[in-house]
């Protein structure tokens, strides 16, 4: 069967069967894509839904002018606490951060270990050396700088047990070591 119209476009030899066949594909793919279509219009219209949920248009624009501010007062509130930490960090490097204390005679007719050497340092291990000597007629303090761990004047062996604790440890008294005592010469 030759129709005028399909010889004018160019299929007037064309089996009629095969163009009705490929015409009935086309339009199985044509209503797949349709119902692909609706299934995603009908998710977005439950997502906008869900969204614009108990909301006007004017309403959900305060909603996000509200998130705005609220979310530049956070990040201003956030440099803040940026700063303090950094301040609070800076004085915390200066503070007094490790002890030693050793309490012990400094003479063998005293007892009761009522002299003491007592150091403070720093995070750099940087501070004072208090050392209490106590005997029959008093009670003498001595102090002594402390850099880096080290000190400039020499140290006794109470003195440098007391660094040695608080070099060790952060934060905490070191537990009392009673040092060997030194005989009087």
């Amino acid at each position: 069967m030759n129709s005028a119209f399909l010889t004018k476009i160019g299929f007037g030899t064309a089996d009629l069967g095969v163009l009705i066949f490929l015409l009935f594909i086309f339009c199985l793919l044509l209503l797949g894509g349709l119902i692909y279509m609706i299934y995603e219009n009908i998710k977005l219209k439950k997502a906008y839904k869900k969204f614009m949920k108990g909301s006007t248009a004017e309403s959900l624009e305060d909603k996000i002018f509200q998130i705005s501010e609220e979310q530049d007062s956070l990040r201003k509130v956030s440099n803040k606490h940026s700063r303090e930490i950094k301040d609070l960090y800076a004085k915390h490097q200066s503070a007094f951060q490790k002890v030693g204390l050793v309490k012990y005679d400094a003479f063998k007719e005293m007892g009761g270990k009522l002299s003491f050497c007592l150091v403070l340092l720093d995070e750099n291990d940087t501070g004072i050396l208090i050392n209490s000597i106590h005997n029959s007629s008093g009670c003498y303090c001595y102090s002594k700088k402390i850099k880096n761990g080290k000190c400039d004047i020499a140290l006794g062996e109470e003195e440098q047990l007391a660094i040695d604790k608080a070099t060790r440890r952060k934060m905490k008294i070191a537990k009392e070591e009673t040092p060997t005592p030194v005989e009087e010469k």
